[in-house]
């Protein structure tokens, strides 16, 4: 097998979901594929052929958690992208990709906690929590860093917690 210069390769295209809980914090899940360094993130994932980046936004929050009770509030502006470190690129998505080229999305959560099911067909996570938006750069793996900094900036409007109606 030849090995793949990763510069060489493109950026899969996937989709990226910031989901906000009534409080304006942001739910985030371990991977379960990172155990040595704990990786939590954000639900994001590839964009079926046929599908547009909104229908794959929801259906990737249904496969990872379980559930797609959310409604969009915005979408990123651009396209963002992150690349892998070669050495990860070259195992993951048979090493075609270098990184992923993504459209986020800023969901408020309308179900309650209960909803939410790591437990999925193909389960990614094995933990999850809901956490300050301030707090994602820290908890996020380094080759993302920057992405969810760009990301955290442009959504930061929706993270106000939501006025109780009572």
């Amino acid at each position: 097998m030849i090995e793949a210069d990763t510069e060489t390769l493109g950026y899969r295209p996937a989709v990226g979901i910031m989901l906000l809980n009534p409080r304006g914090e942001v739910f985030v899940a371990r991977r379960v594929d990172m155990p040595m360094m704990p990786a939590w993130q954000m639900p994001q994932g590839g964009i079926d052929p046929g599908e547009t980046p909104s229908q794959a936004a929801l259906r990737e929050l249904k496969e990872e958690i379980g559930t797609d009770k959310a409604e969009i509030l915005g979408e990123s502006r651009v396209w963002l992208k992150y690349d892998l470190p070669p050495e990860l690129a070259r195992g993951i998505w048979d090493g075609r990709y270098r990184g992923q080229r993504q459209k986020w999305f800023v969901m408020r959560f309308i179900g309650s906690d209960a909803d939410i099911d790591l437990a999925t067909e193909h389960p990614e996570f094995d933990a999850w929590q809901w956490v300050a938006p301030d707090r994602l750069p820290e908890l996020i793996v380094p080759f993302k860093r920057q992405l969810y900094i760009d990301i955290l900036a442009e959504f930061r409007e929706h993270c106000a917690p939501i006025a109780s109606s009572r």
